[in-house]
């Protein structure tokens, strides 16, 4: 039952708290104690007790923050047009009178304001709210003010709220212009973005560069060109050009875009036609290009389309002559643009680099018109840097004057060819290139004497003296006469059109000056050759290999040597041999090989043949590696022929000395098929032998394969077996080769070795194998029993035929013997064995009893 405790009616067990809160009502923590004891009373009650609460303790955070907060959530559960929802409002408005610096109750107020829809009320909260807290809470506001503005559908009154809040947070903007750009607003927007982009301190919180703001700011002021009455559209699309050069091409579509937007139609060609003649690459000039050809096509379809409507309207009446040369005034731009695409893509390469020779070239072939065609020569050659250009700036000179002599006119021709003469070029080979062409052009024209003249000018050294032609400051001019092009032209011009002495005059020159090569030594001596002047042409090829060093007189050695022989023949064999002689002396290996091969057939055509092998068998130690093989086998087959097979054997016993590696398996071969044909049974097979140390089984497999097959023809079980041991030796003793190991498991790892290993010991058990032991008269083979009792088998060890006599005796229980088939010995079987075959036993066993019996 409620009693009445100091004029306030409670139950007995709130009692306590009450006493409590009377005797200590300034205490917060008594008057929150007694709340949470009452949290599960009615909303009544608590609203009472945080009355009483608040009006002792008007100023407390903690209780305005609970109340108002049990306030709003009970009051949110009912009807907006609830009475409730007013008081509430009026608690606020009585919390704010001592809280109007705490910002979480303005958000609360303002929360729960907006769901109620009273817009004037609201926006003065928020005013209010901005008005009474400090600035640095404001972005607290603000965050919930302009959310609320956005949703309110007032473009207006949203416009001027990011107005006020960018003026204290910039960061805002961003906000600000996509809502401008919601709401239909390019002009502001794009003021906004002017600024944005203007202000250094300004960052972009989704990451936007400036870059990409121009490109944005650049497309509103495109698609909305009213922005044009309060932005100067002109100097920001131009500024943006300067700025952002990997953007041109959009950035002047866009600019011309902005001018047809406002149907200004001549200064948007006149836009595109500047984009055309200032952009550096070929992706902006096609993006330009696109966009100019759009333009105009467009313009001639809407005229066609406005017309056709016109002409349905006149009832079938003509169009005017005005009409019509507007519409044929289009019609000829738009194909005049279409012709120009050549030249307007030239020019951007152009641009590019104005040093390239071969764009010039093609510049010149896209003209027709003969004054064009002059003028880009003329431009041609005035931008060209030739200490920078890219190709041969020398054609455009001898281009430009063949043009002049193709159309007849060798005046000008000359007199730009000597103009050319005197330009800088980068290197000698040029301005004689420049030179020849002049030359040949009168030689075309039958001017011979003039050509003769302007050889003799272009080869005449300068008159100052210890000029350093090395020198990179010293003029190309003063380094011409040491051409070697200018020479072969000047001696080519000498022998068509002068006599011996000025040709042999020229020549001598080309010698004195150092600057002959292998080929003019070669020519000069066949001109004296021609002429019968023999042993003058055998004095140049001397001149030319005491000039010249290996490998570049090669050519002169041996067209001196084919020249003498030729010539002389036998009578001056010795003098031939101190030719062939001296030439060996001085040969390096790799080009010996040939040398020696024409002097052996000299020898063999005109001297001795044992000469001739002598030289054979020096030039096999004079030769590389890669040359040995071949001249071995010429060297045999050349010893065959003379004095035949027997004498090769000396020859081929050198060849298995000097060889490499590599190639005396082949040569091996070779020489045993030699010995069998002769008969040499034994020692073709010692020729198997000794080679087969230096044939790896996994490599040289066709070597063992022949000796395989020699073996089967020539010999028997036991040579076989020999064989096959001589084969794992070998093979084993490859395994323990630790760079064959190391280069096979970086070959091809460790699984794929251990496979081939396994493989070739397979291969090895197969081919035992096929030769079993009881095949054999005298062998032994093992039981299956004793061949169970074996618990490891090494695959690579090597069976030596052991003939212990305990081993045998231990074994007697296990031997098989058997008789040895007819068929091993065929018509050779002694008649001994017949006797003793039906009473004797032929195993290892009895044969090692009756040796111990003898």
């Amino acid at each position: 039952m409620a009693e009445r405790v100091f004029g306030v009616s409670v139950e007995p067990e709130d009692l306590p708290y009450e006493e409590e809160v009377q005797k200590n009502r300034y205490s917060l923590k008594a008057w929150l104690r007694y709340l949470q004891f009452k949290s599960h009373a009615g909303s009544k009650v608590r609203n009472i007790l945080h009355e009483r609460a608040l009006k002792e303790l008007p100023g407390s955070y903690k209780l305005w923050h609970q109340y108002l907060q049990e306030r709003t959530i009970k009051t949110k559960k009912r009807c907006i047009d609830h009475p409730s929802y007013e008081r509430t409002n009026q608690i606020f408005e009585r919390a704010l009178m001592t809280m109007h610096k705490m910002p979480v109750i303005w958000e609360m107020y303002c929360r729960f304001l907006i769901p109620q829809l009273l817009f004037t009320k609201t926006r003065h909260t928020f005013d209010q709210a901005l008005r009474a807290l400090p600035v640095s809470q404001h972005k607290r506001i603000w965050n919930l003010y302009l959310s609320w503005v956005k949703s309110t559908g007032i473009p207006e009154q949203s416009v001027c709220s990011y107005e006020r809040a960018i003026k204290l947070d910039f960061t805002l903007a961003e906000d600000f212009l996509e809502f401008l750009l919601e709401v239909n607003k390019p002009v502001r927007a794009a003021e906004l973005m002017v600024t944005m982009i203007n202000r250094n301190d300004f960052v972009s919180k989704k990451g936007k560069s400036k870059h990409q703001m121009w490109l944005q700011l650049c497309k509103i002021l495109s698609k909305h060109p009213e922005c044009g009455r309060t932005l100067n559209v002109e100097g920001i699309m131009r500024q943006g050009l300067e700025h952002f050069v990997d953007q041109v091409g959009r950035l002047w579509t866009a600019f011309a875009n902005y001018y047809i937007r406002q149907s200004n139609f001549e200064k948007a060609r006149d836009v595109f036609e500047e984009a055309l003649s200032s952009v550096m690459t070929a992706r902006d000039f096609v993006h330009i290009w696109e966009a100019y050809t759009q333009f105009e096509d467009s313009l001639i379809t809407a005229h066609l389309q406005a017309k056709e409507k016109q002409l349905a309207d006149l009832n079938g009446d003509g169009l005017t002559e005005e009409e019509d040369f507007d519409f044929e005034l289009r019609v000829a731009r738009y194909e005049y643009l279409i012709e120009r695409r050549a030249l307007l893509f030239s020019s951007v390469k152009l641009r590019q680099n104005p040093n390239n020779v071969e764009e010039w070239q093609k510049r010149v072939e896209l003209y027709d018109n003969p004054l064009s065609i002059l003028d880009t020569y003329v431009r041609a050659v005035r931008t060209v840097d030739p200490m920078k250009a890219t190709g041969r700036p020398h054609t455009l000179w001898v281009n430009y004057a063949k043009y002049y002599e193709s159309n007849g006119d060798l005046d000008s021709a000359r007199m730009i060819f000597e103009k050319a003469t005197t330009a800088k070029f980068r290197s000698v080979a040029h301005l004689a290139a420049l030179w020849c062409e002049y030359i040949e052009m009168e030689l075309m024209n039958r001017n011979f004497e003039e050509a003769r003249k302007l050889v003799r000018r272009a080869t005449e050294p300068p008159k100052r003296k210890g000029i350093d032609t090395t020198s990179r400051k010293t003029p190309i001019q003063m380094k011409l006469h040491k051409s070697t092009r200018l020479w072969r032209l000047y001696v080519d011009i000498e022998e068509s059109l002068g006599t011996y002495e000025s040709t042999k005059a020229v020549y001598e020159r080309i010698l004195n000056l150092r600057v002959a090569t292998p080929q003019v030594i070669i020519n000069y001596a066949r001109f004296l050759e021609e002429r019968n002047y023999f042993e003058e042409s055998f004095k140049v090829f001397e001149r030319g290999v005491h000039l010249f060093s290996f490998p570049y007189s090669l050519d002169i050695w041996i067209c001196y040597l084919h020249k003498f022989v030729a010539r002389y023949a036998d009578t001056k064999i010795e003098r031939t041999r101190d030719l062939f002689e001296q030439a060996i002396e001085s040969v390096p290996a790799d080009l010996a090989k040939i040398i020696y091969i024409t002097y052996a057939e000299v020898e063999e055509e005109y001297g001795y043949v044992r000469h001739a092998m002598s030289i054979y068998d020096r030039a096999t130690r004079a030769v590389i590696d890669q040359d040995k093989y071949a001249l071995y086998q010429l060297y045999i087959s050349r010893a065959t022929e003379f004095f035949g097979v027997t004498r090769t054997r000396e020859i081929y016993e050198k060849a298995l000395q000097n060889l490499p590696d590599k190639w005396i398996a082949k040569m091996s071969m070779q020489y045993a098929d030699l010995e069998c044909k002769l008969g040499e049974i034994d020692r073709a097979r010692a020729i198997y032998v000794h080679c087969s140390q230096f044939s790896d089984p996994r490599s040289a497999q066709e070597f063992w394969e022949v000796w395989k097959e020699f073996e089967v023809r020539h010999g028997n079980v036991d040579t076989f077996r020999e064989m096959l041991r001589v084969r794992r030796s070998v093979q084993a003793q490859y395994n323990t080769q630790v760079n064959f190991v190391v280069s096979q498991l970086n070959d091809s790892g460790p699984s794929e070795l251990g496979k081939r290993s396994r493989s070739d010991a397979d291969a090895m058990e197969i081919l035992e194998n096929q030769f079993p032991a009881t095949h054999v008269a005298g062998t032994v083979s093992q039981s299956p029993e004793t061949m169970e009792q074996t618990e490891v088998i090494n695959e690579e060890e090597i069976d030596i035929g052991d003939d212990d006599e305990d081993s045998v005796e231990e074994a007697a229980d296990v031997i098989e013997q058997k008789p040895v088939p007819k068929a091993v010995f065929g018509s050779v079987m002694p008649e001994e064995y017949e006797s003793q075959k039906a009473n004797k036993p032929v195993g290892a066993l009895a044969r090692l009893r009756a040796r111990q019996q003898n």
